[in-house]
Order: structure tokens, then sequence, then C-alpha cells
């Protein structure tokens, strides 16, 4: 499992998300899309839109999840299942 996140330097959910992945042990590739403009295009042609936190979780078989916000029970969801 591949788990991306999408921030912004500024952003106190993007800041908690972290905390939460963090404080449950998981690994994580992050882009801050306000310094990475490369990442920034990634992420809006993934989600659509601009808003973060944005995250990816790509898992063995090829399937993208994909979260908008900071949705700690989505996230739980996918993670621990």
């Amino acid at each position: 499992m591949k788990i991306t996140v999408y921030s912004t330097q500024t952003c106190p959910f993007c800041v908690q998300l972290k905390q939460w992945l963090d404080k449950k042990g998981y690994e994580y590739t992050d882009y801050s899309v306000d310094k990475n403009p490369y990442a920034a295009q990634i992420m809006i042609r993934q989600s659509g839109q601009m808003g973060v936190p944005f995250t990816t979780i790509e898992h063995e078989d090829g399937t993208l999840d994909k979260i908008l916000g900071f949705d700690r029970k989505k996230l739980a969801t996918i993670l621990e299942s």
C-alpha cells in the first residue's frame, strides 16, 4: 500500500492528517502543493479540484482510493481493512 498526501504549509487540516498518520505508524509521501507546482498539477488531475489535504491510497492490486479532506473514519476504514 502506498499513501500519498497532497498538502500546503498553512493548512491546519493537513497538519492534523499527517499527525494522525504518524501516530498510527503509517508511512506516506507528502507533497507540498504550494511549493511544488508539478505535484499540484497531479493533485488537480486526480481530484478534479484544488482543495487540501488530498490523500491517495494505492493498493497492491492497483486500485486507488482518493480522499478529500481529513476524513478519519474513511481513512481508518480503508487503511485498516
